[in-house]
């Protein structure tokens, strides 16, 4: 029964950030005719209204909500780019927030320069070592090796949640410092600031909902290496 818990508790851990981050997203995802622009609108009037020079608004691939401090885009996925929702309008703010971040040069811009890289690379690094060990499994037939896949799997993960941890004060800025503020001005009605805030909560979450979900993908090594 013990084991049974620990298990659910992991799971929960795990699985229950992103779940609900997506469930937020998606909760407040349904377009209002009240809403007097789409997300790419409110994203370019913020852009000329904090004369974020040369920024720019694209639309990208499903899913993909991101500023880029090297080409200065904002990159806004379909339904929140052409969205009307409390969803399209939050994220379009928080990622607008990024570009303020960015165009003043806040010391807070440089956790993602001085973390998100080095995230990406420890995920590579790992999965490469991953590679690595499962041929050797195979190629030597040492089944203790699977210890090894395991511990280097587990370090990976755990060390790449801590550096998407590390910018959280960065995410969190851009949704409460930047992006409720300028949306309290009256972009939104008041009865519905306590939606967005729950969406911008999601926002600032997403990176590390995101790593800790990666969790899947080395349960998913190991059946392999199995």
């Amino acid at each position: 029964m013990l084991y049974i818990i620990i298990i659910l508790l992991v799971l929960v851990l795990v699985f229950g950030p992103s779940l609900w981050v997506r469930y937020v997203m998606w909760r407040h995802s349904k377009n209002l005719q009240q809403m007097p622009g789409t997300g790419a609108e409110l994203a370019r009037h913020f852009i000329e209204r904090f004369e974020l020079n040369d920024v720019k608004v694209i639309r990208a691939a499903k899913g993909d909500n991101y500023y880029s401090p090297d080409e200065k885009i904002v990159a806004l996925s379909p339904d929140i780019y052409d969205g009307r929702s409390l969803t399209a309008v939050a994220v379009a703010a928080h990622e607008v927030g990024h570009a303020i971040q960015f165009c003043r040069q806040e010391p807070v811009s440089e956790l993602r320069e001085r973390y998100l890289g080095r995230a990406f690379q420890i995920k590579r690094v790992g999965n490469a070592l991953l590679w690595v060990v499962g041929l050797l499994t195979f190629v030597v037939r040492a089944p203790q090796m699977l210890y090894i896949a395991g511990a280097i799997g587990v370090l990976t993960m755990l060390v790449s949640v801590l550096m998407y941890v590390a910018i959280l004060p960065e995410e969190y800025d851009a949704s409460f410092k930047k992006a409720l503020p300028i949306l309290e001005e009256g972009y939104i009605p008041e009865g519905n600031m306590p939606a967005v805030r729950q969406v911008l909560q999601a926002c600032a979450l997403t990176y590390v909902a995101g790593a800790l979900t990666d969790v899947l993908n080395l349960w998913r090594w190991f059946r392999i290496l199995r």
